[in-house]
């Protein structure tokens, strides 16, 4: 990934006796200041986006604003067909299907769909259903695509409708779990405007806020979408009776994709932590065990505090233009780790690993 290594350097903000409003300000007078001395950018003032729309509009909780394209839902109107692939997902509240216009994707080729269906299928997509417009006017005969004859004429016509869409464009679906439909065609809106070259603007910030504590796994259980320090902006009471409604106090924040930035309040109550836990299915004889120096310390009393760290690599990275935080890391390593100019990870001695108190036991050789 282009914006991951194994080593970087951090920038971190922990403060006491401090709500969102006083560490967003600061970090954000911070960065806008940065780009105004190095490079003469005027950011702006930085919109902020409930994670929730950044989801359901983008499919990212970092959501690239300099391109003109959101994901509209359109279930609605295929709940009722007989094409299962749609019509089960519509109907399944833990599913999405949704759509994305592309402004002029007519042009694509065969190959090129092709190539977008590949590359969806790495966020667990199954395929990529398409609609060209070529001329509206004339209804369904004028749009061309091998899934109109499953989704009914007057279907196809009302989702037209709902995107607004126009000739030339072409829509885009996705039917699947909800995951798979945010993050394949989310992933689909950034690849797609980086080939089209559809951005609107050279620099676009914002912050992602009202992040939720929890997210449901696929057997059901629970667990944080951040960390279990995250402090809920709920009661305790709120947050037992309602987990998966239940938002955080945490915020992101998001230049042109990428995540420069995350933090949050963190809790400073006993009951609100031990709640929490209990959420998490943590037991008591378990949360004396793993944390008992945490919810003690809570006890005697522990001031508001919260914080916000930064991806010095990242923001550099993105200050310079480069593609990838490699380019501006001093020693970068490869997929595996590996350091290409010190040729680290190296040997290891016997008296290095005697002091260490490690022995090396050999893989037993097949027969």
């Amino acid at each position: 990934r282009a914006d991951r290594q194994p080593e970087f350097t951090q920038i971190d903000i922990e403060a006491s006796f401090i709500d969102e409003e006083q560490i967003m300000g600061l970090t954000q007078d911070m960065i806008k200041g940065i780009f105004q001395k190095e490079l003469g950018v005027d950011l702006g003032d930085f919109p902020r986006m409930p994670f929730s729309e950044a989801m359901s509009k983008y499919g990212s909780d970092k959501p690239d604003m300099r391109i003109p394209m959101e994901i509209v839902d359109v279930e609605e109107f295929l709940q009722d067909i007989d094409f299962k692939v749609f019509a089960a997902p519509a109907k399944d509240p833990k599913c999405r299907v949704a759509a994305l216009k592309v402004p002029g994707g007519a042009e694509l080729s065969r190959k090129q769909i092709d190539e977008y269906t590949k590359f969806v299928g790495i966020y667990g997509a199954k395929g990529l259903a398409w609609i060209k417009v070529n001329e509206l006017e004339k209804g369904v005969e004028g749009l061309q695509s091998p899934i109109i004859k499953f989704i009914g004429d007057d279907n196809t016509m009302k989702i037209m409708e709902k995107l607004d869409a126009k000739n030339g464009d072409i829509v885009f679906f996705g039917a699947d779990k909800t995951k798979v439909v945010c993050e394949a065609l989310g992933a689909l809106r950034c690849k797609v405007a980086e080939d089209l070259n559809m951005y609107t603007s050279e620099w676009a910030a914002l912050w992602v806020v009202d992040f939720p504590m929890f997210e449901e796994n696929d057997d059901g259980s629970i667990s944080a979408l951040h960390h279990p320090f995250t402090a809920p902006s709920c009661s305790p009471e709120e947050l037992k009776a309602n987990p998966l409604e239940a938002l955080s106090r945490a915020y992101d924040m998001v230049l042109n994709g990428v995540e420069l930035g995350g933090g949050s309040i963190r809790i400073h109550d006993q009951s609100m932590q031990e709640t929490v836990f209990e959420v998490l299915g943590i037991s008591e004889e378990e949360q004396r065990e793993k944390f008992g120096f945490l919810l003690d310390a809570l006890k005697f009393g522990a001031p508001p505090h919260g914080g916000l760290a930064f991806g010095l690599d990242r923001l550099i990275m993105l200050m310079t233009g480069a593609n990838s935080i490699r380019e501006v890391i001093a020693f970068p390593k490869t997929q595996s780790a590996a350091c290409v100019m010190t040729q680290a990870p190296g040997v290891v001695s016997t008296a290095q690993l005697r002091d260490l108190h490690i022995k090396l036991r050999e893989k037993p050789k097949a027969e």
